[in-house]
């Protein structure tokens, strides 16, 4: 992830997405500070063919760059769930522990079939969030 040094830097970024990305239609994405050192971005992005992405990051920042201390990102197109992607912690399923607490869960049995994924660069040419083999 990039590194950002401020909020305001950061929401920047996440104000202009569409501007960097043609194949965002539209993007109800909202940064709430929360506090002093913490805020949540949450809200869709929709794309062009069909996909839409919902967000959830907790953001911090007490001391250096904003650090996403937690999130979840859901891949869909059309009505259907493809796949999300969370940093919910499973210390107990060794296949995950190279890539704790980074995984994706996809399916058949979504919910419980998790698998190894790298930092989820959202909008990156190594993007796992649209990665064709899924």
């Amino acid at each position: 992830m990039r590194a950002f040094q401020s909020l305001r830097q950061y929401e920047r970024y996440v104000y202009s997405l569409a501007a960097h990305f043609p194949r965002i239609l539209r993007s109800t994405l909202v940064i709430a500070q929360r506090g002093r050192y913490f805020a949540e971005l949450g809200g869709e992005v929709h794309f062009s063919d069909s996909y839409r992405l919902n967000v959830y990051e907790r953001l911090s920042w007490e001391i250096g760059p904003i650090m996403i201390e937690g999130y979840s990102y859901e891949v869909w197109r059309g009505g259907d769930q493809l796949y999300w992607c969370d940093s919910q912690p499973h210390p107990n399923d060794p296949e995950l522990l190279k890539s704790d607490p980074h995984h994706k869960h996809v399916h058949p049995d979504i919910k419980h079939h998790r698998v190894a994924c790298r930092w989820p660069e959202l909008f990156g040419a190594e993007s796992p969030i649209f990665d064709s083999r899924d």
